[in-house]
């Protein structure tokens, strides 16, 4: 459960920038088949906590937390599988920015503080995501700040609007923030797509975009190495449909 500092010194230069460009980062902790190589589910708790005292030690405000990507898809552990990933929400909706971890640090908060105990001190907003076409359960609906869906798989745009509208019918689900992180459909210039689906029902939409079979360096911002400007055909689709649901300025 221990951070590796090149992999954390890499992480925090581009949360740095992102702090900089106004942006706020969907941090995942945990990936399929990453989880393996964690000896025990003490380990996995382990890693999570110490992902988020890192966050808070480096003050960061800008950075939302899905504890693991597809809870539903090839797990190990236990805890990190449907039944139980909402143990894990709400262990970092525990953990707390100063508060019990000030005191242990510095002995104690300021005379003057307005915080007086850590159920007073920011958090992290925190949730997890489940594979396409996928709504989440009662558990995670009930613990998540914020709900996560996939529209991988999904071809029919009909679909990602009912996912939607049966996510707010999932017990415990009160308002807050729907989106699609991940979806690898496009059709940008057609009518009806995926992203108008989503933001036709008041979720966002996630653009996924991989590097197809036969396609060069400038496709894809999901294949390393990147392209990161608006280098392909299809770049340039999502970003003037952007730019017209938007209302906002040209694309470079």
């Amino acid at each position: 459960g221990s951070l590796r500092p090149d992999y954390m010194a890499r992480l925090e230069r581009i949360l740095d920038r992102a702090d900089e460009l106004g942006m706020v980062v969907i941090l995942g902790i945990f990936y399929f088949g990453q989880d393996e190589r964690l000896k025990d589910e003490a380990a996995v708790v382990r890693a999570l906590d110490n992902a988020v005292d890192w966050l808070f030690d480096r003050d960061y405000r800008h950075v939302l937390i899905e504890v693991n990507n597809e809870c539903n898809v090839r797990y190990d552990h236990s805890i990190l599988q449907p039944a139980r990933v909402h143990e894990l929400i709400e262990r970092v909706k525990a953990r707390r920015r100063i508060g019990e971890r000030a005191n242990r640090r510095t002995g104690g908060l300021p005379a003057d503080s307005p915080i007086r105990s850590s159920a007073d001190s920011p958090r992290l907003l925190v949730s997890t995501s489940y594979g396409g076409g996928t709504v989440p359960k009662e558990n995670v609906v009930r613990a998540a700040d914020f709900l996560l869906m996939h529209g991988n798989g999904v071809k029919d745009p009909a679909r990602i609007a009912e996912m939607v509208r049966q996510a707010r019918q999932v017990p415990g689900y009160r308002p807050m923030p729907i989106l699609f992180n991940e979806d690898d459909h496009f059709d940008f210039d057609q009518p009806r797509n995926n992203m108008l689906a989503a933001v036709g029902e008041y979720a966002s939409w996630g653009y996924f975009d991989f590097r197809m079979a036969g396609e060069g360096f400038d496709a894809g911002y999901q294949s390393v190495p990147v392209n990161w400007g608006i280098s392909s055909d299809r770049k340039r689709a999502f970003f003037a449909k952007v730019r017209e649901i938007t209302g906002g300025g040209t694309t470079e």
